[in-house]
């Protein structure tokens, strides 16, 4: 397929889904350290569980990165306790923390100022940092043009025979930054609607009744 028919699908893709599920308005959090703190809790977890720990954070004062640094460990992990994997996940969140105050004097404002291609490749050598978090924190707490993928999104494009089903990170996430333009708006957009599609509808025994995209091969004799 070349390259404008893809970039043509692409946005007919996005047109569906937001027709369908209207404005996600994703990520959900009162300010960008949050977001960061969220998008390292949600790994093998659900959003509920995030909530609460997030929750437990703001009750406990400790959802600052001053307040994160200071913390000791085991309380950090109590308090983080619904997220699942408490132990793992706390030692993430001070290395993401000790990483901002050794880097960035414990300013956000100031991580993000500088040139977010280099910032990815240093995010992604935090420990507990992955591809799908690093690209989290920088499009929904930083307002970078970088595409977010999970595993709704490789699902939904390999029923869309738009990938191969075990395509890896980097080339899914190319397809979307080379086919549509760098706007941190469309890609935590689209991003955020794929999440819902892929409850709804993408599943891992998908749902195809009723699902908006009729351009999907799986659903065309649905129509």
């Amino acid at each position: 397929m070349r390259r404008n028919e893809v970039s043509a699908r692409l946005v007919e893709i996005y047109d569906l889904l937001l027709a369908r599920y209207g404005h996600r308005h994703w990520w959900p959090a009162e300010n960008p350290f949050e977001v960061c703190v969220g998008a390292i809790l949600t790994q093998n977890t659900n959003w509920r569980n995030v909530e609460k720990a997030i929750a437990n954070l703001k009750r406990d004062g400790l959802l600052s990165p001053e307040a994160l640094h200071a913390v000791p460990i085991e309380v950090l992990a109590d308090a983080i306790r619904p997220s699942g994997f408490f132990n793992v996940k706390s030692v993430q969140l001070k290395a993401f923390v000790a990483y901002l105050f050794d880097h960035h004097g414990g300013s956000l404002e100031r991580m993000f100022t500088g040139e977010w291609r280099k910032l990815r490749e240093d995010l992604l050598d935090v420990s507990g940092i992955g591809r799908e978090t690093c690209d989290s924190i920088l499009l929904y707490a930083g307002e970078k043009p970088t595409f977010v993928v999970d595993g709704y999104t490789i699902r939904l494009l390999a029923a869309l025979e738009l990938i191969e089903p075990q395509s890896d990170y980097e080339t899914v996430r190319s397809l979307f930054m080379a086919n549509l333009p760098a706007d941190p708006r469309l890609y935590n957009e689209y991003h955020a609607l794929i999440v819902q599609h892929g409850k709804e509808h993408c599943r891992k025994r998908p749902r195809c009744a009723g699902c908006p995209l009729h351009v999907c091969p799986s659903t065309i004799h649905l129509q």
